[in-house]
């Protein structure tokens, strides 16, 4: 009888259908025009997915400034 080996998936591995809720069409649009199709050629995806990580690291960034201004003031 073989054995079975089982990965677990990091969280890198699943992928999640996002759906975005009383978003103007035109907003996507606008986004698709102005930063999808000169940035990312056409690829709405991709933008999207560049855009959130930014996100995320602009919040690590300003948290962790955040921080350490609390922490070096404190006395």
């Amino acid at each position: 009888m073989k054995k079975k080996t089982t990965l677990l998936a990091t969280e890198e591995d699943l992928l999640v259908d996002l759906t975005f809720h009383s978003v103007p069409a035109s907003r996507v649009a606008e986004f698709a025009e102005k930063i999808a199709k000169p940035y990312y050629n056409c690829n709405l995806n991709a933008a999207i997915q560049d855009l959130i990580t930014k996100a995320l690291a602009d919040e690590d960034f300003v948290f962790s400034h955040i921080t350490h201004i609390k922490t070096t003031n404190h006395p």
